[in-house]
């Protein structure tokens, strides 16, 4: 009898395991999402599709900017005020000329048969006309002579997807919130569909600690999406936060997606506005036509010139709240277009 108990016992808790349901350990795992809350779970199911739907509302752009420099001895004694005359740049003793690169991310936001308008960071396409540099003096403190002056002769905005050639047009730029407007006007007979971003603006107020995000962008010039976690939100009042993605260069102006009570259901929340990074001087040789044209052995003899070196602190990155970023669209008159 003995026997028998048990091996009765032993089909009984198989069968109960082997119809357990589903749902249940979803339950289990997966605590009910109906919550009104921005989820702070991985999504329990695919959202690839929604996910390559917003892609293709995402951008990058390039912009290639022009200056030519003057250069003045400190005993020309050239201050802020002479540069209100036309002939300043006669007493100048060397003139240079040089460009500036720089990449990033924006986001189609209105598109129409004629005219497609995206948003992006300003401190990807807002250059300054003038440059100016001081001479400095033995403190190694900047004096009110004029050692340089770069003045901007040319710029280029272009998305490389856009038709002839790409080029778009600055519209509006916001410095202080680092938020910028770009767009151009579109021929209708050779009008291509460049698909807005169309899901709604969320409440980045409303972001809790460990939100899980979606952030798309160009890094490195290739389109990319990565995840993670909000951080001390809404820690100036305005809804700004931080967010743990690992970027690179060129995803600055990409577009930050929360997820309210499961997917579908992405909102709008921020743009990635900047990763923390230290600065260095660096002494470089003159450029070169040849990659391989320096001897590590032999000691340079030629000219050369100090640049700056950025070094990257990656996994802490600022992003700028929807809340400001609505307050800009309207000011520019484009909440209902």
């Amino acid at each position: 009898m003995k026997k028998q108990f048990k091996c009765l016992i032993i089909p009984a808790i198989f069968v109960f395991i082997s119809c357990s349901p589903t749902s249940q350990i979803y339950e289990t795992a997966y605590p009910t999402l109906n919550d009104g809350k921005y989820d702070s779970e991985f999504p329990y199911k695919s959202s690839s599709k929604q996910l390559e739907e917003i892609s293709h509302s995402i951008k990058m752009i390039n912009v290639l900017v022009f200056y030519t420099s003057y250069f003045f001895d400190e005993q020309t004694k050239l201050t802020a005020a002479d540069l209100q005359q036309n002939n300043f740049i006669e007493k100048s003793y060397q003139k240079t000329s040089f460009h500036q690169p720089s990449s990033g991310t924006a986001t189609v936001i209105r598109s129409s048969i004629d005219e497609v308008v995206l948003l992006t960071c300003a401190h990807i396409i807002d250059f300054p006309d003038t440059i100016i540099t001081y001479h400095s003096n033995e403190n190694g403190s900047a004096t009110k002579f004029i050692e340089s002056v770069s003045i901007k002769n040319e710029q280029s905005n272009y998305i490389p997807d856009f038709p002839d050639g790409g080029k778009v047009e600055i519209i509006a730029v916001d410095n202080k919130n680092d938020l910028a407007l770009i767009g151009r006007k579109i021929d209708a007979k050779s009008f291509t569909n460049f698909p807005k971003l169309n899901y709604p603006k969320g409440k980045a107020k409303e972001l809790e600690w460990g939100s899980f995000i979606y952030a798309f962008g160009y890094p490195l010039g290739q389109k990319m999406i990565s995840k993670g976690i909000v951080s001390s939100p809404n820690f100036d009042g305005n809804g700004t936060f931080l967010i743990d993605a690992v970027f690179n260069r060129g995803f600055s102006g990409g577009v930050v997606l929360a997820i309210r009570d499961g997917v579908p259901n992405f909102e709008l929340v921020g743009l990635v506005r900047s990763v923390p990074a230290e600065i260095e001087y660096i002494l470089r040789p003159a450029q070169q036509n040849e990659i391989n044209s320096f001897n590590p052995t032999l000691p340079y003899k030629g000219e050369v010139y100090i640049d700056q070196q950025k070094t990257m602190k990656y996994g802490v990155t600022r992003v700028i709240p929807i809340e400001v970023i609505e307050e800009f669209i309207n000011k520019n008159g484009m909440s209902n277009k």
